[in-house]
């Protein structure tokens, strides 16, 4: 999520991006309680802008090609709207906590279901598009997630107008936050 490349299609950065969230949910999942903080965190900001790119960047091509592929969204988003209210209520956790450890395994089973569901419905309807299609969708998706929000929020919009009207924003305020908080651990 550094730099934005050009020669990586959209349906392989979302493959790898699953990937990440599989590999911080299994440290997570393994971590003792005190060890869960610094990867949760991490795993909070990945979903945020994980999520909101999508919003704003596949599901918009991937509606326009049908009532299956409209259904398939309305699913998946439905799924992510789940998950970032799950998130949120993380967030407000301790993270040692035994009762984040239990929720924790639920939202995990959720979140998995969900990249399972996109790779085997979603990836294949963005592979009907040709390879600049999905390379160009990558780089805006990239440029999406500099802007998206960092932290899940459980009134956060769905849809692409509205990530892209409220995004920013939102985005500005959480960075803010993630700024100050690093200042503070620094100063520890």
């Amino acid at each position: 999520m550094t730099n934005v490349r050009t020669d990586v299609e959209v349906t392989d950065l979302i493959r790898a991006q699953h990937h990440q969230v599989r590999g911080l949910m299994d440290t997570i999942a393994s971590a003792s309680a005190e060890a869960r903080k610094e990867p949760f965190e991490r795993l909070v900001r990945l979903l945020a802008v994980h999520e909101t790119a999508e919003e704003m960047i596949v599901y918009p091509v991937v509606r326009r090609l049908g009532d299956d592929a409209e259904r398939i969204v309305t699913e998946r988003m439905t799924e992510e709207d789940r998950a970032k209210q799950a998130l949120a209520g993380l967030e407000g956790l301790d993270c040692t906590s035994q009762e984040f450890g239990q929720r924790f395994l639920d939202f995990r089973l959720d979140v998995e279901r969900h990249a399972e569901a996109e790779e085997a419905q979603v990836l294949p309807l963005l592979m009907q598009h040709d390879i600049d299609r999905r390379t160009d969708m990558a780089r805006a998706f990239e440029l999406a997630e500099k802007v998206a929000p960092t932290h899940a929020h459980r009134m956060a919009p769905e849809s692409a107008v509205g990530n892209l009207l409220v995004g920013p924003l939102v985005s500005v305020v959480d960075r803010a936050r993630d700024a100050i908080k690093a200042i503070k651990s620094a100063r520890r």
